[in-house]
């Protein structure tokens, strides 16, 4: 089977909602789960022209908590400084750290990348997916395959499977494209951002310090 082009994919979407909205269409929704302000930046000034964003915070996984409430912080700030188009929202979903764990229990020896990593997919992305439905937004997606170290089809198989679960669409996409990353890394700079050294988790942690 082919792999999905999904930066085609999502160009021909935008496309659409571009030549939509320039008929008289309303500007959609979109929920836009994000692990933090650095990867965030690059998809935020990619796709705020063509949305309505609310970033949704949702993290469970990331370890210790003085990390998560730096990122948190980080995040924030830098939705109030950025020139979007359109005013940026922003929702912090819980802290749950016990259903990351629980999740992550029998795979806390796989290397960052395994399975371990696609369940973290789908906790995150099922919440967001939730939040998105229950909301009433057009669209939900996430920042993660923005990174080279996140498998971009396992996120899109898992985003689109919950997203028709659900009757909301889930913006299929790769955000790495493109020069994607490299374009937030140079954001991070221009915006002073703290960018961690890992991915968030305990087990991601000790894998990069150990």
């Amino acid at each position: 089977m082919n792999k999905q082009n999904y930066q085609r994919i999502l160009e021909q979407t935008l496309a659409n909602i571009e030549d939509a909205v320039n008929k008289g269409g309303t500007v959609p929704t979109l929920l836009l789960h994000s692990c933090c302000a650095p990867c965030s930046s690059y998809v935020l000034e990619y796709l705020s022209d063509y949305f309505r964003i609310t970033v949704f915070y949702y993290n469970p996984n990331i370890y210790p908590e003085q990390e998560y409430a730096m990122r948190v912080k980080e995040q924030q700030e830098f939705i109030r400084r950025f020139p979007a188009k359109y005013p940026i929202s922003f929702v912090e979903g819980d802290y749950d750290t016990q259903r990351f764990y629980a999740i992550a229990k029998g795979l806390e020896t796989i290397p960052e990348g395994g399975e371990r990593c696609f369940r973290c997919y789908e906790l995150r992305l099922r919440e967001a997916g939730e939040l998105a439905h229950a909301r009433g937004f057009d669209y939900f997606t996430t920042t993660l395959s923005i990174s080279p170290l996140k498998n971009a089809e396992k996120l899109n198989e898992i985003g689109t499977r919950i997203g028709e679960e659900l009757g909301v669409t889930y913006l299929q996409s790769d955000f790495k494209k493109k020069n994607g990353y490299k374009r937030s890394t140079e954001l991070s700079k221009e915006y002073g951002m703290y960018r961690q050294d890992y991915c968030g988790c305990i087990y991601s942690y000790r894998e990069r310090h150990s």
